[in-house]
């Protein structure tokens, strides 16, 4: 598994995805997300909640991929949380998911979002749950 194969995969079905994967490794993806000033701000210039929601989201749907070490476009997010840390002001999101816990229904990770290469200054973390579909 590749971040190439992931971000074609991904584009093939949702064209307007911004969410890229960059790196993958033992147990955990990279993301990156540029910044739309006119989508993806609140006032005063923070990256919305919303928008930080969305790109870990996105980060465990890739980490489940190079968890099954396949594009399973049908995995689906069971639950997701999210806890704001601080404000993020900046043109680029990194997001690192990395792996807790996979099974052959679930996979388990936790997110760490921070902007433009600051990794000591995680703006959100977020712990979620991929449910993994049945064989058909």
């Amino acid at each position: 598994m590749t971040p190439e194969a992931i971000n074609e995969a991904v584009a093939a079905q949702y064209a307007d995805m911004r969410n890229l994967c960059t790196e993958i490794g033992d147990g955990y993806v990279l993301t990156e997300w540029t910044v739309d000033p006119d989508d993806d701000l609140r006032p005063g210039g923070y990256v919305s909640g919303p928008t930080q929601f969305k790109i870990a989201d996105g980060a465990l749907w890739f980490l489940t991929f190079a968890t099954l070490d396949r594009i399973e476009p049908m995995a689906l997010t069971s639950e997701l949380s999210i806890r704001f840390l601080r404000p993020a002001i900046g043109t680029t999101m990194i997001c690192r998911a990395t792996l807790e816990a996979a099974s052959r229904r679930s996979v388990v990770g936790t997110c760490h979002l921070w902007v433009d290469g600051e990794p000591g200054r995680v703006t959100s973390t977020a712990q979620g749950t991929y449910a993994i579909p049945m064989p058909r």
